[in-house]
């Protein structure tokens, strides 16, 4: 296995891909050109955003333990500190048409993008859970990106960052939009993986080993789906109005409940039952979730 190349700047970026950028902290990258210096089976790690677009299959690539064919039409956008392997290499294009949009997180700092970056959670879905965009959309973030390309190839100035950080904000909230209509089409699909999730939490929270191993985390109920933690709560955030958290601890309650006005047992006995290694926390769950403590529900009930 080869070494990690670790790209810690825009500079780092500009030398293995062999391009030049006017800023130390941002660079667009053509890939049709920039391809031919990524061998199969490098592996590259990046201290900053990744946002890549290809209308043609260059590599098969592997982010973390997924494996993802680059296909037509296809965006991704990767948090730093992830890794990315190029596996096999793929015929070319004609056609071929590729950018990747790279920014360090400190050209960020003291903006309003820079405090609302959590909110774009598709830079922790998987490669696999990639954004298929249309010919228009694929047009509309084509347009974002050469502003952004534009404005570094003139000489900088007191302008200069709000403009480039403004196209990237809007890029961003494109990118929101379309993924929210991705959600939309694949409905059928996310309808089943939601059915799923009440299935696998019904039996969780019904099985005695709950005591044993604790509440399931939103990384459980992920892996079993197969689906990224970040993705996951994005989809049942748009089916049903609840988060992944959220689904947890309304199964959580709901046991809670029938425990309560089906047994004696003590409320201590109940929050370890439940996985809660202390009490209080169920206690202060509950009445969070009920407008109740336990104590008053199931003496109401």
């Amino acid at each position: 296995m080869k070494p990690i190349i670790q790209l810690n700047n825009i500079s780092d970026l500009n030398r293995f891909v062999k391009s030049k950028t006017n800023h130390p902290l941002i660079a667009v990258v053509d890939f049709s050109k920039a391809d031919e210096f990524i061998e199969e089976g490098t592996r590259i790690s990046a201290d900053f955003y990744s946002i890549m677009f290809k209308n043609y299959c260059t590599n098969f690539l592997r982010y973390g333990r997924q494996s993802y064919d680059f296909q037509d039409g296809n965006l991704i956008c990767i948090a730093p500190k992830q890794v990315l392997t190029m596996d096999k290499e793929i015929e070319k294009k004609d056609n071929m048409m590729g950018w990747g949009l790279f920014f360090h997180p400190d050209l960020l700092r003291g903006t309003s993008l820079g405090n609302k970056m959590s909110e774009y959670t598709f830079f922790s879905y998987e490669v696999s859970e990639a954004l298929h965009l249309s010919d228009k959309e694929k047009t509309i973030l084509y347009d974002c990106v050469q502003k952004i390309e534009n404005e570094l190839s003139e000489n900088m100035d007191s302008h200069s960052q709000n403009l480039i950080v403004t196209n990237i904000e809007l890029l961003l909230n494109y990118c929101l939009r379309y993924y929210g209509r991705q959600f939309i089409t694949r409905k059928n699909s996310n309808s089943k993986t939601v059915l799923q999730i009440e299935q696998i939490l019904g039996t969780y929270f019904r099985s005695k080993n709950v005591k044993e191993v604790g509440l399931p985390s939103v990384k459980y109920l992920a892996d079993q789906v197969h689906l990224s933690a970040g993705y996951l709560s994005d989809l049942l955030k748009k089916e049903t109005g609840m988060n992944a958290q959220d689904h947890i601890h309304y199964h959580l309650i709901e046991e809670a409940k029938t425990i309560l006005t089906s047994s004696d047992i003590s409320v201590s006995e109940i929050a370890y039952t439940l996985g809660f290694e202390y009490p209080q926390y169920f206690s202060k769950l509950f009445k969070l979730k009920t407008g109740q403590t336990p104590v008053e529900f199931r003496s109401l009930n």
